[in-house]
């Protein structure tokens, strides 16, 4: 056991999968401390925590560790979910598991040969692989979001739901690589439905910049006020 009175969140606020479990935290009004960090100076309480060191970490009051996204995500609606986010109007949560699924699984590929392909050289030659090619194949998958929203305002009808705040950061993601490209694109639907999350209070609330808490050493209350 330990003595700490909140659970700790290590984040890095641009990171997409730190963004989802905030949001998540937040939607379920479940306080932290916060401990923002550096990527290329992680403490190494995290370290020791979580040797993978990757965001999010977060150390639960009776010393459990989750350094999962989509784990925190579902441990804290699972606490408390006044919104709903696990009970969509139509669909099921397996139904959203499988859709966060194809994001974080091949989307995330694309996305990831798309915005660093320098740094996928063994992949290719020399000069890494063709990110417009990986930009095609990430759009296509949009594209089958954008239908979907073109009959909803959600992804699972009229409401916010855990499918909802999980993808969005990567599609924000994907969308700034190149903003004016994908202003282009004829997804009318998938670029409404980002602009309101990304304008919404809930994610504007997530992205506070924070002090590095190596640095401070402040404890820091998330969600806060």
């Amino acid at each position: 056991m330990t003595d700490q009175a909140l659970p700790i969140l290590y984040s890095f606020r641009r990171c997409p999968f730190a963004m989802r479990a905030r949001m998540a935290l937040k939607l379920s009004e479940q306080n932290c401390e916060l401990r923002e960090i550096v990527l290329r100076d992680k403490p190494d309480e995290m370290i020791e925590a979580s040797p993978k060191a990757t965001v999010p970490v977060l150390i639960d009051t009776d010393g459990t560790v989750r350094d999962e996204s989509l784990e925190i995500m579902l441990w804290t609606l699972e606490c408390h979910d006044p919104e709903g986010l696990l009970a969509p109007p139509v669909g099921s949560r397996e139904d959203m598991l499988a859709l966060i699924a194809r994001i974080d699984g091949d989307f995330k590929s694309h996305l990831d040969r798309y915005k660093y392909a320098n740094r996928y050289t063994q992949e290719n030659d020399a000069n890494g692989v063709d990110p417009v090619v990986h930009r095609t194949s990430g759009m296509a998958v949009l594209n089958e979001r954008d239908e979907r929203l073109g009959e909803s305002r959600y992804l699972f009808v009229d409401r916010l739901s855990l499918a909802d705040i999980a993808i969005a950061p990567f599609v924000r993601q994907f969308a700034n690589t190149d903003a004016d490209w994908f202003a282009r694109q004829p997804v009318p639907a998938l670029q409404r439905w980002l602009s309101e999350i990304l304008e919404s209070d809930l994610f504007q609330a997530c992205m506070k910049k924070y002090k590095p808490w190596k640095v401070t050493g402040e404890a820091v209350a998330f969600p806060g006020a």
